[in-house]
């Protein structure tokens, strides 16, 4: 396990370092100067110089890449450039509202979802079957962004239900969460379709092992071989499926925090490419590519945990 754990380490920082390359290759291709951008257009050329200096913008991008590197590792990201706050203190002003509204999405995502795939698998061919069916793919096909605007459109200003847009008043638990429940309903639909399909794919091929034929031949109740013995097989899938569906949130999540108006780490970052504010930038895809790689690895070894197939074979 402890081999397989540094392994699956090792293979998560290669990641995050070719995504880090390629973002500041990308940031560079933007025509702008960044000294520019931050000191002002009347700023004199010996105080662009200085600023370029101390931020190592007259370096290559790959000598930047290493001091950014350098510097991540000691917990600095770089300064905002317009506030010259920490990137690390901007950041964690809003990632509380980014992590709420992504665990919120996918938690009831899979409360509704798992339930659906077991109840088709049960039942296949039947119309609870085609119905569930029809619902997935509907789901599935329908781009969150797309949900968060007729959400908007529909419960926010023509019904009046719901809050348009914030994230409600600070200390008010429940205007917070009136104010999270269609960012988080728009971008959790489209995985009730996914971990549906998903569970009932995987209920159907369990169901025809021999151990649940078994089972049900010893008169075992039919609640008893779901949800005791077939779903903690079919469920393993469907753990990797969430923690792979975290990294789809996180960009359903921006669109989110876009229409919305959520003061969050997507909507934050996007506001940052556009008036290219390099240290915001950066600092937010690290944040973002990190938190995808944790949830991937903790699935990963919660699967090794579940299934002794795999604890066997590492």
């Amino acid at each position: 396990m402890f081999s397989y754990l540094l392994k699956r380490l090792g293979l998560a920082m290669i990641v995050v370092v070719a995504v880090l390359l390629l973002l500041f290759s990308m940031l560079h291709m933007i025509p702008g100067n960044p000294a520019i951008l931050a000191l002002g257009t009347r700023a004199t050329p010996e105080a662009i110089a200085e600023y370029s200096a101390r931020m190592h913008l007259d370096e290559p991008v790959l000598t930047q890449f290493v001091y950014f590197l350098g510097n991540a590792l000691q917990g600095d990201l770089g300064n905002d450039v317009f506030s010259n706050r920490p990137v690390t203190a901007v950041i964690g002003e809003r990632i509380g509202f980014s992590l709420a509204l992504i665990c919120t999405g996918m938690g009831w995502a899979v409360l509704l979802g798992v339930p659906l795939g077991c109840l088709a698998a049960v039942r296949p061919g039947s119309w609870i079957d085609r119905v569930t069916g029809l619902f997935s793919v509907g789901m599935i096909a329908v781009p969150s962004f797309l949900v968060s605007i007729w959400a908007l459109l529909l419960f926010a200003l023509q019904l009046g239900w719901l809050p348009a847009i914030g994230a409600g008043e600070p200390g008010d638990i429940a205007d917070q969460l009136s104010h999270l429940i269609l960012p988080a309903f728009a971008i959790g639909l489209g995985w009730v379709g996914y971990l549906a399909r998903m569970v009932r794919a995987s209920m159907l091929e369990v169901m025809g092992e021999p151990y649940i034929r078994s089972a049900r031949a010893f008169g075992l109740k039919p609640r008893r071989v779901v949800l005791g013995y077939a779903l903690r097989i079919a469920i393993l899938p469907t753990i990797t499926l969430i923690g792979m569906g975290f990294g789809g949130l996180i960009s359903s999540a921006v669109f989110a925090e876009i229409i919305f108006s959520r003061p969050g780490v997507g909507k934050m970052i996007f506001d940052a490419v556009s008036d290219r504010n390099f240290p915001i930038v950066q600092g937010g895809v690290l944040l973002a590519t990190g938190f995808y790689i944790l949830v991937v690895l903790l699935s990963d070894l919660l699967i090794a945990w579940l299934d002794p197939r795999v604890r066997s074979s590492l």
